[in-house]
């Protein structure tokens, strides 16, 4: 089963570049060309989805570099024959057979696929102008040249073939995570099976050291996990019973056991395993244009080779055939678009699987190319730069009231709701005392609650609670930054609690490697304004609006967007969908809280951490520098001797190096990406 390519009314192929095709795989990696988007201009169909190897893709990396051993080896038992032991044997038809033999194995792969490339309407691919300079340096009697270009072309091929291997697997890592198999319990017995056929309510048990097949619900006391292969964090992440689990995570110490949620391919780890596969088909701009550019490129090749070979016959005194061909050959050797072709995706693809060893997941490379040149990232408070967790701050009560009394009062009452400022008092306080009798327990909606305590009412809520019952207080609401919850006994006001949602650890580090990149930061939020201007007053944020509502962010990007600079903004992806859609790039937080974020977003932070903001744009930075230091090696080296070649100052051997050297080069210079450090 192999894959197929698409082509166009004339015949044109659509999808991949013939060499591409091969090189991805040999790497076993045709898996990442399939999958792509209808608004890249690659439709792909594949019948390879079976989970297995096909074709050469289970070579070592000794099988792959056979055939040019052999070559190499023949070829310089030849050359030693013709030049430094000379054999009177060979000689005519012999040393012509020879230099065939040695060429073969090399040779004959790369013209086989020419002619499958012709016969799929792919005439100019990079086979074709390697076949015609290799056979035409065989006809005019350069037996050595002709062996050594298409020997070095096979080794070049293998090391982009490696390449590819190595930038697959650093991804494969991440996609690697969910295992086969899984322990089920069944009548208390444990049962092991295949993890796709378990159903969701089976209980799947856990031993230290093992990872989770399947996303599911604790039902142990407590459990540590491993979380790397989600997060790219490898400290110890502790749950406790009924909280949420995800395929992937690994159990640190004792036996836990799962009851499974969700069914294997909708878990959170197949969710990110698609997303991953699919973001190396979805094309950054530069990416598409030298695919583009090679397909018109080496056509208009092949014609100035032949304009090399036949022109001069009208212009030049002594004009020999022979010479001006091998000049042409010369021309069609250097000419051969491999280092952009393999490069340029090489890089990109660096790009993602660096972004995804960090716990940063790109939608596409082109999201790559946009973060690197963004201007202005947008941001979103609570769950984004706060922990989204309200927690006490302060509690101020007046001197007549007892402090640890009224707390108790106050966690008794607030236990009768599920707001989340009654689970930051509750956490604040501990247990709720049972021997508090409530009664008369009323939620009047948008102010607080009330109740009956040893005869006494007791209110807690906001300031509007204690207006309705003419509580009397003496400060300003307004004044104080925090959400405030008043309590009011027996008729008289006690005090309030200020509760807030805390700054995450790495929101001011954050901030400063934004502005170190020449970033604008702007938070949005639908929070009280005084909360958030403290905010980005504490952290440094360029500009911050509170209490606005979903439309009223959109407007404020639409803003930004009108000066014409480029936006990425930073949130849950669900609530902002909006404004996700609205700015260049939409990064959400909390990849693992929520499927639709990561439906939503074009970049996914799995582990929460701002930080990751910067370095994404740094990884975007870093892959684009690489593409275009590629991208100049190329052209500039590929034109000097160009010029020296049409000029016949420039041998096969200057070729050699002007197209297998600078794809080498380029190949080293594009996974460099994968060894950098970004945090």
């Amino acid at each position: 089963m192999e894959h197929k390519h698409k082509y166009d009314a004339q015949g044109k192929q659509l999808c991949c570049t013939a060499q591409e095709e091969k090189i991805y795989t040999d790497a076993n990696a045709k898996k990442l060309l399939e999958k792509h988007h209808d608004d890249d201009g690659h439709n792909h169909e594949h019948s390879d989805d079976d989970g297995h190897n096909h074709g050469s893709t289970d070579k070592s990396t000794f099988q792959m570099f056979l055939p040019a051993i052999i070559s190499f080896v023949l070829l310089m038992i030849a050359i030693a024959f013709d030049n430094w032991f000379p054999q009177s044997w060979f000689t005519g038809w012999v040393r012509v057979i020879w230099y065939i033999v040695a060429y073969a194995p090399v040779g004959f792969p790369v013209i086989k696929e020419a002619f499958e490339s012709i016969r799929k309407s792919d005439v100019f691919s990079e086979f074709l102008l390697m076949s015609i300079a290799t056979i035409g340096a065989f006809a005019i009697g350069e037996y050595p040249e002709g062996v050594a270009v298409m020997l070095f072309y096979a080794v070049g091929e293998v090391f982009q073939t490696l390449a590819v291997t190595r930038a697959k697997a650093n991804i494969k890592t991440l996609l690697d995570q969910r295992p086969d198999e899984v322990t089920i319990l069944e009548n208390n017995q444990s049962k092991t099976v295949k993890a796709e056929s378990v159903n969701i309510g089976t209980i799947i048990q856990l031993k230290p050291g093992e990872k989770l097949g399947l996303d599911g619900e604790l039902l142990s006391e407590t459990a540590s996990f491993n979380t790397a292969a989600l997060t790219g964090e490898s400290k110890p992440d502790t749950k406790t019973k009924g909280e949420t689990v995800l395929a992937g995570m690994i159990n640190l110490n004792t036996v836990a056991q799962v009851k499974v949620t969700t069914a294997y391919t909708d878990s959170k780890l197949s969710k990110i395993l698609e997303l991953v596969q699919n973001a190396t088909a979805q094309k950054a701009p530069t990416e598409l244009f030298i695919r583009k550019f090679a397909k018109i490129y080496t056509p208009i090749v092949v014609l100035l080779a032949v304009l090399i070979t036949i022109v001069p016959y009208f212009f030049v005194d002594n004009y020999v055939f022979s010479q001006w061909l091998y000049r042409a050959l010369v021309f069609l050797v250097i000419s051969c678009p491999c280092a952009l072709v393999i490069s340029i995706p090489l890089g990109y693809f660096g790009g993602i699987g660096a972004a995804s060893k960090n716990g940063i997941l790109f939608k596409g490379s082109n999201f790559l190319d946009v973060l690197a040149a963004i201007k202005n990232v947008v941001m979103d408070k609570t769950g984004t730069m706060t922990e989204g967790v309200f927690k006490v701050q302060e509690v101020i009560l007046k001197p007549e009231f007892n402090k640890d009394e009224i707390l108790k009062l106050v966690n008794a009452l607030e236990s009768q709701s599920t707001h989340p400022v009654a689970t930051a008092i509750h956490q604040y306080v501990g247990e709720i005392d049972n021997s508090i009798k409530l009664e008369n327990t009323e939620e009047i909606a948008g102010h607080g609650l009330k109740a009956t305590v040893n005869e006494k009412e007791l209110l807690v809520g906001n300031f509007k609670l204690m207006d309705k019952f003419s509580i009397s207080y003496d400060l300003d609401p307004s004044t104080i930054v925090y959400t405030l919850i008043a309590i009011a006994y027996n008729g008289k006001f006690a005090g309030y609690i200020t509760i807030a949602d805390s700054i995450k650890e790495d929101a001011q580090l954050t901030i400063d490697k934004l502005k170190a990149l020449g970033v604008k930061t702007t938070m949005l939020s639908g929070d009280k304004n005084t909360v958030v201007k403290f905010v980005a007053d504490k952290l440094g944020i360029n500009n911050a609006f509170g209490d606005l509502l979903p439309e009223d962010k959109v407007n404020k990007v639409r803003e930004i967007k009108v000066k014409s600079e480029t936006v990425a903004f930073v949130g849950d992806g669900v609530n902002d969908a909006p404004v996700v859609a609205l700015s260049d790039v939409g990064i959400a937080m909390g990849g693992l809280g929520s499927d639709a974020t990561i439906e939503t977003a074009d970049v996914v932070i799995q582990d929460d951490k701002p930080s990751k903001i910067p370095m994404a744009i740094n990884i975007g930075k870093q892959t684009k520098k690489i593409v275009w230091q590629n991208i100049i090696l190329a052209f500039v080296v590929k034109g000097i001797v160009l010029i020296l070649g049409a000029g016949g100052l420039a041998t096969m051997w200057e070729a050699v190096f002007a197209d297998v050297g600078v794809a080498l080069l380029a190949i080293l210079n594009a996974v460099r990406i994968q060894r950098m450090k970004f945090d």
